[in-house]
């Protein structure tokens, strides 16, 4: 067994150099990772993923915070190690920089690999963004609050996933600073070659701070055109005012909204009235969010009005896979038009003792399986009391209906008229609606990226491999 060591050079010149194809292939490991994360079947004996609750260790001595997060899969283990300034650091007390490591194991134990934390960090959780934004219907304008790596990897896989579709990148920093000089010098350092392949050759890039005079309405303007808003920044006060988006003007198309950047109950970058709007808020984790998303905190967001990102790439597929079944026996439109999703979507009461996912297919929680009912718990094995799959007699209603669309044509007509009536509508959400994911970061995301970039770094020669280490 070797054991690969990689700086963060080596890590950020691998995920500089990725293909399309092996950047699909990598999200496709994240949402396969992700969806069985969320399925609940969290059991170390019979299980493959296990994600305990980090550990966080503090000094009063240097007001350093040390977060220690293991994850387990069925490719190894890891423990990634990040230290950072407490949250009472005087001001006259130099602020720690965020760093650290992942080191990853073996299934067996053995170590396999010790990797700088920094860009593998930004590059993991816009990885995971990605997952919502590949199948966006409009991306032609993309709002970034912030200029560090996490806006950069946001930015940068867009243009590698969505490039032909992205015309304008619009970078709001409430700083001028080195990182938003330098943000768009990294596009532009982009081989131009690389820009016509991947389609954004001609894609507009624009940095707004405060030093320009026109900085509020241009905030506005920005965040009213956007397509998708990232967020990501450590803020701890909303990065724009509710009204643009939730006025009439503001409400008349549907965008999605990323915030990646507050990760502690005081902090906040997406107005409380913004989400107290959402259908449904999607997180990668949902007790990660109860406890440390200061937004979800201070808008009191409860566990049924929030989603996991898992849940919806497993439903996702499971809706994709019907679809391609009816389509083999007669083929039908599965998208309808979305002129007023964002309207009609955003009608349904989140705060109703009924599902408002239940509500989006078009049933009762009873029949659905209930998106609201993620206080049970399924599987065999330790789980926390608020996470369920809650999915099977959704997917018992999917596995007849890919049954039956196999049969006679009524029941084929039956099938599709069922496919419109149901998955359509989530598709329609989630493709054109207003769809807000809140992620606060799975040491499983650290594990799959890192074993990834580990394979990658012994295919293309990078780093240092120490043979026979074990």
């Amino acid at each position: 067994m070797s054991l690969t060591v990689l700086s963060d050079d080596d890590i950020r010149n691998i995920l500089e150099s990725l293909t399309s194809s092996e950047t699909e292939a990598l999200a496709d490991r994240m949402r396969g990772a992700l969806r069985e994360y969320s399925t609940g079947t969290q059991n170390i004996d019979v299980g493959s993923i296990h994600q305990p609750e980090r550990t966080v260790v503090h000094s009063d001595a240097t007001n350093a915070t040390t977060l220690f997060m293991p994850s387990i899969n069925e490719d190894g283990h890891a423990v990634k190690v990040v230290t950072l300034s407490g949250g009472n650091t005087a001001p006259d007390q130099p602020a720690l920089r965020p760093t650290g490591s992942v080191t990853v194991f073996s299934p067996q134990g053995a170590p396999t690999g010790f990797l700088h934390a920094k860009t593998l960090t930004a590059f993991r959780t816009a990885l995971a963004s990605s997952c919502l934004l590949t199948k966006r219907q409009h991306v032609k304008t993309l709002t970034v609050f912030g200029s560090g790596l996490q806006a950069y990897w946001h930015v940068r896989l867009a243009l590698l996933l969505r490039g032909e579709k992205v015309k304008q990148v619009y970078v709001i920093n409430r700083q001028f600073s080195d990182s938003a000089r330098d943000i768009l010098a990294k596009f532009y350092a982009v081989d131009p070659e690389t820009r016509r392949r991947e389609g954004w050759a001609d894609t507009r890039f624009s940095v707004l701070t405060p030093s320009y005079g026109e900085y509020e309405r241009l905030t506005k303007e920005y965040v009213r055109a956007a397509d998708v808003i990232y967020c990501c920044t450590p803020s701890h006060e909303p990065l724009f005012d509710p009204t643009i988006l939730t006025n009439t003007n503001g409400r008349r198309k549907g965008r999605l909204i990323v915030a990646i950047g507050s990760y502690k109950p005081e902090m906040r970058e997406i107005p409380r009235e913004v989400l107290e709007q959402a259908i449904k808020v999607v997180v990668d984790t949902l007790d990660g969010a109860m406890k440390e998303a200061g937004e979800i905190i201070e808008a009191d967001i409860q566990p049924n009005q929030m989603v996991e990102l898992g849940e919806l790439v497993m439903i996702r597929k499971a809706a994709e896979e019907e679809d391609s079944i009816v389509s083999m026996a007669s083929p039908v439109s599965t998208l309808s038009s979305t002129a007023d999703i964002s309207s009609d979507l955003d009608k349904l009461d989140i705060k109703s003792g009924s599902s408002a996912m239940s509500s989006i297919y078009g049933r009762n929680s009873t029949e659905a399986g209930s998106f609201s009912n993620l206080e049970g718990a399924s599987g065999t094995g330790p789980q926390s009391p608020k996470r369920s799959s809650s999915f099977t007699s959704l997917f018992s209603k999917q596995q007849h209906r890919r049954s039956s669309s196999q049969g006679s044509s009524k029941q084929r007509k039956q099938s599709q008229s069922q496919s419109q009536n149901e998955p359509d509508h989530l598709a329609r959400w989630l493709t054109s609606g207003n769809v807000i994911y809140k992620s606060v970061g799975l040491g499983l995301m650290d594990l799959v990226v890192g074993n990834e970039i580990i394979r990658l770094a012994k295919e293309k020669g990078v780093g240092h491999h120490i043979e026979n280490f074990s």
